[in-house]
């Protein structure tokens, strides 16, 4: 099979635990950490909260590490702006595909979604960048929807999806059905975006894997808002353990960067 590819965004959605906040210092420290364990990119945080993340970003991107570095961005050209301006040209566009979403969050409709997927992905792709699209909710979507969103993202030359459960309401038997069904019908690459309110976020990880998702996102220990994320020292050795060979990951750089996190988080981790 495909190399699974890493993507963590510990310092993003990681940094949306209750009571987590990162130094600028800690930033380059699990990034730096991050690039030795071999992830294939880090998700470095969102440009457009103000000078601190951009401070931070400009630095983590100094470091010239051997793995990819992006941003997180809404489908605001403001954003996209902000992150080019900080030296980013790997630009995460995030948009809601959730009908309960797109009216109670955005209060607009599937065209206004479809119509800013095309302009923001556009303006970032004109400016040079590589483009990855977040479908947000998209383990809620009407399916059909999901389908257009993501063929469009893939005729605009966005290079990978991301599948989001983003309210873990997920199972692997249904993880692996949208996953596989998904790609079939549009031709994109996925990236897996899982939550762990129900306990399933790797199991859940694993069947998208299986259906052919060739990303997965992490964060360290399982870090994120509510019962977080996926946690990448599971899901390396699950992988290990059912895939073999399907990832490499450094395990001496893993071991430290779980410990330096769980220390600067004040958080006790336990390790698969």
């Amino acid at each position: 099979m495909s190399p699974v590819r890493i993507v963590d965004t510990t310092l993003r959605d990681g940094e949306q635990a209750p009571g987590v906040v990162f130094s600028k210092e800690n930033k380059i420290c699990i990034a730096v950490l991050l690039d030795q364990v071999g992830v294939f990119e880090i998700e470095a945080g969102t440009p457009a909260m103000g000078t601190f993340e951009c401070e931070a970003l400009e630095e983590i991107l100094a470091l010239n590490l051997n793995c990819r570095v992006s941003t997180w961005n809404r489908a605001l050209i403001g954003d996209i702006q902000t992150s080019l301006d900080c030296g980013s040209r790997r630009i995460h566009i995030s948009l809601p595909v959730s009908d309960i979403q797109i009216q109670y969050k955005l209060q607009k409709d599937r065209s206004w979604v479809l119509n800013k997927l095309q302009e923001t992905v556009s303006f970032a792709r004109d400016a040079g960048a590589f483009v990855s699209v977040g479908a947000e909710d998209a383990s809620r979507a009407d399916f059909n929807f999901l389908i257009k969103f993501a063929c469009l993202a893939r005729e605009l030359g966005v290079e990978r999806l991301r599948y989001a459960d983003t309210v873990g309401t997920l199972n692997p038997f249904t993880s692996y059905n949208n996953v596989q069904r998904l790609m079939s019908e549009s031709g994109i690459n996925i990236e897996f975006h899982a939550h762990n309110d129900f306990g399933m976020a790797t199991a859940n990880t694993l069947a998208g894997v299986e259906a052919g998702a060739q990303f997965v996102s992490t964060t360290v220990s399982g870090l994120g808002e509510r019962a977080g994320n996926c946690s990448l020292e599971a899901i390396v050795s699950v992988l290990d353990h059912f895939l073999p060979n399907s990832v490499q990951a450094n395990q001496n750089a893993l071991n430290y960067l779980t410990q330096y996190v769980s220390s600067v988080t004040d958080r006790v981790f336990s390790r698969p």
